[in-house]
């Protein structure tokens, strides 16, 4: 049996973002397709995708990314408000057009073991396990796929698509929506991606190769080996056995890039992003709580980029340490959560930050269990009605159907007098109302809503101190006026002199996506990859 309904089912709205470049209905057929699909899953289909995204565009091309299905608590809200995989609206971002739900038509998001919410076309439809899933909802998920990039190859000159995990997997092959029935459904030419630094390389791609049948391994042509460290002269006996061995070319053996700039989509990636040392001399310290359903963990990228910031994950009291600050982040699950804190012990760690005058601010999830209640009536969120939060705030937060999904715009009234402008997103189904007065320091707007006194509404809250405060707006750390007017209060507390602002994050990370398509375009045979499209271009035009 399926699990209990998250929301009722709405009528997707399949249109583009309003002021898409994509407006423009191309008048031909279909246009020709490319594809990335990976031996396992982190082996870098979605970084490799934004690269090639980039490289078309700096060609001149309009192109589009495509991903049938993704599994994601990172996510990503489109101009029109809706809710896709954060890898398709990064790589969006990188084609230089507003991201749409045709780039992702559906999005898993696992809540618990076993059980995911299925929003499709950025709207949630209902939970589902994944039996019930499989056995009941993949049928109407392949026309929707179908029908999704059928609109984007009417609208640009190429789509990239990134398939998911590996199209190996021979007891999911049958019902296959995300690898090779979608390169088939699409006609794509696929570019199989290995990871060498996870070893074993040769025997990963023979092995996929293996698996797949005559008409699969056909659409294969030819590999890309990512992530390579050390003198490529070295695998030269190794590329030339695998060609004879499966009569597949090496595209390309791309060099590990470090220190990309580019935000990841799966919180595996975490571990990655540990400091390599201790706090140096300077650095603020900045503890993160690595919650167990973390989600949008992007929230914090800037933090990294900070040069007087050092930033750490803690998950357990014994990270605790000494921090000058404390993020609670989001969650998919938030009552499990603040469970997990209590158990945990790490809840009396916050509470006592806190009270002893130490800074903590809390997005989203983190923002909600900083209230006095959760409400769950419906058992949305978990098993739970009711449980108590933090108390840090007169609020109570109950847990509705309906999901918000909106990016907003507004100003910040920051402790000190200063009024700066702020932008994020929202993603959450949670209401929260205030029992006594508090203190708000937003006031925002839906990004396109008019420019009017009655668009406005307040979010948030703060301490009368401004040293605990949250908001519901993720990627609040992103606007950088008001990040380093937060960095700056924490190191008055300990008696250094503010910095002025110069990292510009946005402006960083588009200069991060040319810097990855110049190093892939040194590293992949882009003369192949063209005549694999215009052979494409060729068939449709005949």
């Amino acid at each position: 049996a399926s699990a209990p309904d998250t929301a009722p089912a709405a009528a997707p709205d399949h249109s583009p973002a309003r002021g898409a470049a994509s407006d423009a209905v191309r008048p031909t057929r279909p246009a020709p397709t490319i594809m990335f699909q990976g031996t396992s899953s982190d082996a870098g289909k979605s970084i490799l995708t934004t690269a090639l995204c980039r490289i078309f565009v700096q060609d001149g091309l309009k192109v589009a990314p495509f991903k049938s299905q993704n599994m994601s608590l990172n996510s990503y809200v489109t101009p029109d408000g809706k809710e896709i995989g954060r890898a398709q609206g990064m790589q969006a971002d990188a084609c230089r057009i507003p991201a749409t739900t045709d780039m992702n038509p559906i999005l898993l998001k696992p809540k618990k073991d076993m059980v995911s919410q299925v929003v499709v076309h950025g709207k949630p439809l209902r939970d589902y396990d994944a039996r019930t899933y499989r056995e009941k909802y993949l049928g109407e998920a392949e026309h929707i796929v179908k029908e999704a990039l059928g609109r984007l190859r009417t609208r640009y000159d190429v789509v990239v698509i990134e398939g998911a995990g590996s199209p190996a997997e021979v007891n999911l092959k049958d019902r296959d929506i995300v690898n090779m029935r979608l390169a088939g459904w699409a006609d794509a030419p696929v570019l199989l991606v290995a990871d060498i630094d996870r070893g074993g390389v040769f025997a990963s791609l023979v092995g996929t190769m293996d698996i797949l049948s005559p008409e699969e391994r056909d659409r294969v042509q030819g590999f890309v080996i990512n992530k390579f460290r050390g003198d490529v002269s070295l695998l030269t006996p190794g590329l030339d056995w695998l060609e004879k061995r499966t009569g597949k070319p090496v595209l390309g053996v791309i060099p590990y890039l470090p220190d990309v700039g580019l935000e990841d989509e799966d919180s595996a990636s975490l571990d990655a992003k540990r400091p390599s040392g201790p706090k140096g001399e300077g650095q603020l310290d900045i503890a993160v709580l690595r919650l167990p359903r973390l989600s949008n963990f992007t929230d914090f990228d800037p933090l990294f980029e900070e040069p007087d910031v050092h930033v750490r994950y803690v998950s357990a009291v014994g990270d605790w340490g000494e921090p000058d600050a404390v993020i609670l982040p989001g969650s998919k699950n938030t009552v499990d959560d603040l469970k997990f804190l209590r158990e945990t012990g790490l809840e009396a760690r916050i509470v006592r930050h806190a009270e002893n005058g130490g800074r903590l601010l809390g997005i989203c999830a983190g923002y909600q269990m900083m209230g006095r209640r959760l409400l769950d009536p419906d058992r949305l969120e978990s098993d739970t009605a009711e449980l108590p939060g933090l108390g840090l705030f007169p609020s109570e937060t109950t847990f509705a159907p309906d999901k918000r999904t909106e990016r907003v715009t507004g100003t910040a009234r920051w402790p000190g007098g200063e009024t700066l402008g702020v932008e994020g997103y929202e993603i959450h189904m949670g209401r929260t109302v205030f029992r006594e007065p508090v203190r708000q320091p937003f006031s925002i707007r839906v990004h396109d809503a008019p420019d009017a006194a009655d668009s406005y509404h307040p979010d948030g809250a703060m301490s009368d101190d401004g040293k605990v405060w949250g908001t519901y707006m993720h990627g609040i750390l992103h606007n950088d006026e008001l990040r380093r007017a937060w960095i700056n209060d924490i190191r008055r507390d300990k008696g250094w002199a503010p910095l002025p602002g110069e990292l510009r994050f946005m402006g960083k990370r588009e200069a991060a996506f040319d810097r990855l398509a110049d190093h892939v375009r040194r590293h992949l045979d882009m003369e192949r990859i063209y005549a694999m499209i215009q052979k494409k271009e060729r068939g449709r035009s005949e």
